[in-house]
């Protein structure tokens, strides 16, 4: 048994067993944070700033144990490490996408909580309905605060970190805007460039 599998029900269900490797506490928070592509440690301090540097540590050698994430050096000029989902780790996305439509039904769910940037991306691909989506495949450049995003919708949504090469519009807002108009549905004014007409498209194919 791993270090990472020390703690476990020790049922042969396995509903148990893939909560031994992902039903600690942050665990799931971790996966979220690295749907959309790698991150630095400090960048994942950011998306879950409530969890103690030590414990988001702990949790990362628990995903690196059950081979969901691993570690990797950045090329120069950068140099940086940054952790990243395994092929094994990224099929967790559509639970966790499935898990966040049901968590988004509760009736006990705060609504005024924060909500992080990687978190609004993932809210998109929830509520995106290809059979509301109109026109051709677009492409958006999304940029939140210090984060960029590229977006891809057509028969589906493709969400990716990083700046596009040549995008029909680019979204500038902050997250808070950002997530009244794309997941709530509210009028706000946002900083568009391009195509406006593909920005109301995506709207109208996720609220």
């Amino acid at each position: 048994m791993t270090d990472a599998l020390s703690r476990t029900y020790g049922d042969g269900c396995a509903i148990a067993h893939a909560l031994d490797l992902v039903g600690e506490r942050w665990a799931l928070l971790v996966v979220r944070e690295l749907l959309l592509g790698p991150k630095r440690f400090s960048d994942l301090q950011a998306g879950v700033p409530n969890a103690r540097p030590n414990m988001l540590a702990q949790r990362l050698r628990d995903l690196e144990g059950t081979g969901l994430v691993r570690r990797r050096k950045l090329g120069p000029p950068a140099r940086a490490q940054v952790y990243e989902l395994t092929e094994r780790g990224q099929e967790l996305e559509p639970i966790l996408l499935a898990l966040g439509d049901w968590g988004r039904r509760s009736p006990l769910m705060s609504r005024d909580a924060r909500i992080g940037t990687d978190s609004l991306l993932l809210a998109l691909k929830t509520h995106f309905d290809p059979g509301r989506w109109r026109g051709a495949p677009a492409v958006y450049g999304v940029e939140l605060d210090d984060d960029v995003f590229t977006v891809r919708a057509g028969d589906e949504l493709v969400i990716q970190r990083g700046e596009p090469a040549d995008p029909d519009a680019t979204i500038r807002a902050d997250p808070d805007n950002f997530r009244a108009v794309f997941v709530t549905g509210q009028q706000r004014e946002l900083d568009l460039t391009g195509d406006e007409d593909a920005v109301r498209r995506l709207v109208a194919a996720v609220t």
